[in-house]
Parts: C-alpha cells; structure tokens; sequence
C-alpha cells in the first residue's frame, strides 16, 4: 500500500487518527499549520507560567482514551466550580444552589420555578423555551439566557437544544427549596472526577500518541484540488493524496476548494461559531486563585469563564506563584470582535481585579491572544448546513474529523475517537482491531 493517505492537522483528533493507524503499521503523512501539534489541547508558556489553549479537564469513561491518558501521571480534581453573579460567589449548577442569593430573588426563582411552563420536549422550539420550561422565567432569565448572550453570543431564542444532553442538570423542586436554606447541597455536576497532568499541561495526556510521529510542522493548507487530489501549501509545496482525512473546520473549505458549488459554499457561509479571546495572568502570589474555575453571569463583565492553571497543577506556575485564564467570546456571525485585543487584556485586568481582589502589583505576567475557532454555535439551521457540507465532502473522499470538522460538540476525548473512527473507516474496520 502506499504513502498516499494524508491527515491534515495535529491535533486530538489527527494524532488519534495517526495513532490507530500506526499500531497497525498503516502508511500515512500527517500535516499541521502550526509549529507544534495539540491543536486546542496545545499549550503555551509566558516568562515560566504555562496556559492551556482553553480551559482543559479530562473526565472521559472511554477505556480507549484512558488507557493512552492516563499511563501519565496525573491528579484527581473534584469538580467544584463557582459561579459570580452580582457580587456574590455561588456554587454550580447554580439552579440548586440557592443559598447565597438575596431573599427576594429566591422567593421569584421558586415561585416561578412553580409555575414554570409544562411543555414535551418534542414541542419545543428552542433553548430559551427549554430554559423557561426547566427553570421557571426568573431563573432562566437571569442565569442561562445571560450566560448564553456571554458564551454563545446569541440569544438562547437563536439555539435549538439537541446539543444539551446532560450538561445541564434539572432539579426538582424539593432540592430548589432546600438549596434556599443551607449551602451544604450535593454536588451535581455532571461528571464525579476530573484529570489533569501533574507535569506538561493538558497536552501531556497526548504524549503517548503524538511521540514519534513524523509530523510535517508550519503546513497551511491553502488550496484543495479534489479533481487532481492535490494539496497546496502557504509555503508553496504542492503533495498528491489518494486518501484524505481532514480536522479543518467546515467553512474553511469555502476558500480551499476549487470550483466548489454554490449550494456548498452557501451552506459553509452560514455556519456559525464562536471565537475566543484568552487573556492569561500569572501572580507573585501563590493564592490569587481561589477556585479551580467560576462562571461570570454579569453581563458588563467581559469573562464568561476564568479559571486556574495553578490549580489544576502546581507545574503550571513558578513556585509560590499562581496564574488565571479568562476567555471571552464573539462570534462570526452574532457577535464580530471590534475592540482590540490589548482592550480586551485592560479591561478584564481591571474588573478581576475587583472580582479577586488583586492589584497590579501583584501580577508577574499578562498575555491576550485570539483563538478564531472556539466552540460550534447550534443554531437552527446547523444540521441542514453541515449535512451539506459533509455529503459533500464525502463524496469527494474527504473524511472530515474532530470537532470542527464533524462541526460538533465534542470534548477531548470525543474528538479523538473522531479520529480514531475514521480510521477504522479508511481501511474497513480494521485499523483499530
């Protein structure tokens, strides 16, 4: 068999891709932008504080995934996050836990939360709906429907709710009342145990699939031409492919794709997602950090989510010092970034500084920098777009993977079996026996 299987990106999804296919002695040459592999699972370091691209956590129940995770050595992080809403700190799921919110503000969320409307899931039309009919208005209005104007810059009207699954927990009323007297509430996030190195950042989990593997580093794909299946580099090189495998981003293939049809390119213009802007600090202090990661509801803040490195693993901050990421969102679609990103580092300075309660003086190192591809908006003409595009794609023997090329709301781990199950396509099953 020949050489002429090409992977495109190295990211979770690439190297799970290349990795079922070397265990079976596949040919394959795999190609990646960047000068490192890890994709979002990458990382980056500032003086000696390292970041992840993204907060990063792994909670996988995929015996294949955690048999290549965790041969690393590792730390168990129960999940215990917080939420800051209006000046006060909350634990999440915020919907039992009551506790901390004025007297007032109870008396509405449970009213409500009583009265909230009746409806089948089959008959609902989107998530604001979803939010009204789980949560009752008050709740709904004032917590989700705001985070989701932060995280997915859009009203919650604008999403349908395929995409929810278990991530959002529904209480019952009795769990509401109770979380109104006491702030000793279980704790009912959705997963009992989170992972994460104990040296490298996140991008560790991947060493045992990303070392050795020939990868071809600084390669930007700029042209596709899927009647020659030959592939164009920025740098000018020119390679043939027989097989192509591909986590380039759907509305990417817009611009790559020669004569691509209207109806594809169409469907590629209306894709929506959302962008990140990460602003990274790290202290002199060992204890700036409070929480290992909180949810900012408040709307005039410019974080959706901060969390911390330093936390996560003493590894990643210098000793007796402690480090924060923020991410802030906008999107191609609903929310264009139009202030500068040296804005974007100011102000989030300013107001966690409030929020945390540090000064300038005690920050070692800041750094903003801006991610274009950060998580797949669901809107509700998503699955029509992308089952355009991926029929497409298809029928020209290109397999798209990972999240932005199955254009999905995958975690980690569900991106790299992305890859691991293309594979087994490529070559009838077998790649992964």
């Amino acid at each position: 068999m020949n050489n002429n299987l090409v992977i495109l990106g190295a990211g979770i999804s690439g190297l799970g891709c290349a990795h079922a296919l070397r265990i079976k002695n596949l040919p394959y040459r795999i190609y990646e932008m960047r000068q490192h592999w890890g994709g979002l699972c990458d990382c980056f370091y500032i003086d000696k504080f390292r970041f992840d691209r993204f907060i990063h956590l792994s909670f996988s129940e995929i015996e294949y995934v955690n048999k290549l995770f965790l041969v690393t050595p590792y730390y168990k992080q129960q999940p215990y996050p917080y939420n800051y809403y209006s000046g006060c700190w909350i634990k999440h799921p915020a919907q039992n836990n009551l506790y901390n919110l004025s007297s007032s503000e109870k008396t509405r969320i449970i009213a409500d939360f009583v009265n909230k409307l009746d409806m089948p899931v089959d008959k609902i039309k989107n998530y604001e709906q979803w939010l009204r009919c789980q949560y009752g208005d008050c709740f709904a209005e004032n917590f989700p429907m705001k985070y989701t104007r932060k995280y997915w810059t859009t009203e919650a009207k604008n999403i349908e709710i395929k995409w929810i699954g278990k991530r959002m927990y529904k209480p019952s009323l009795e769990e509401m009342e109770s979380s109104c007297y006491t702030d000793k509430t279980p704790n009912r996030y959705y997963t009992e145990e989170m992972r994460y190195p104990k040296e490298g950042g996140y991008k560790s989990f991947l060493l045992n699939i990303a070392k050795d593997q020939a990868i071809n580093f600084n390669k930007e794909v700029i042209a596709i031409d899927t009647d020659t299946k030959k592939i164009t580099f920025f740098d000018g090189e020119i390679i043939e492919y027989t097989k192509l495998i591909s986590s380039i981003p759907l509305p990417e293939y817009a611009k790559l794709i020669r004569n691509i049809p209207n109806v594809v390119k169409n469907a590629c213009e209306k894709l929506a997602w959302t962008c990140g802007v990460l602003v990274s600090i790290g202290f002199n202090k060992p204890d700036i950090a409070k929480h290992l990661w909180y949810y900012i509801y408040d709307e005039d803040i410019l974080p959706s989510r901060v969390y911390s490195p330093s936390l996560k693993s003493p590894d990643n901050a210098p000793k007796g010092c402690s480090s924060i990421q923020a991410e802030i969102f906008f999107s191609n679609k609903y929310k264009p970034l139009k202030i500068s990103q040296e804005e974007i580092l100011k102000n989030t300075i300013k107001q966690l500084s409030v929020i945390m309660n540090f000064s300038k003086n005690d920050i070692a190192c800041s750094d903003v920098r801006y991610e274009p591809y950060a998580n797949v908006i669901f809107d509700h003409e998503i699955y029509k777009n992308r089952k355009t595009i991926l029929d497409y794609l298809l029928n020209l023997g290109i397999l798209p993977i990972g999240r932005f090329g199955e254009w999905e709301y995958f975690w980690s781990d569900q991106s790299l079996m992305s890859g691991v199950r293309a594979a087994n396509n490529i070559y009838g099953g077998h790649a992964n026996d």
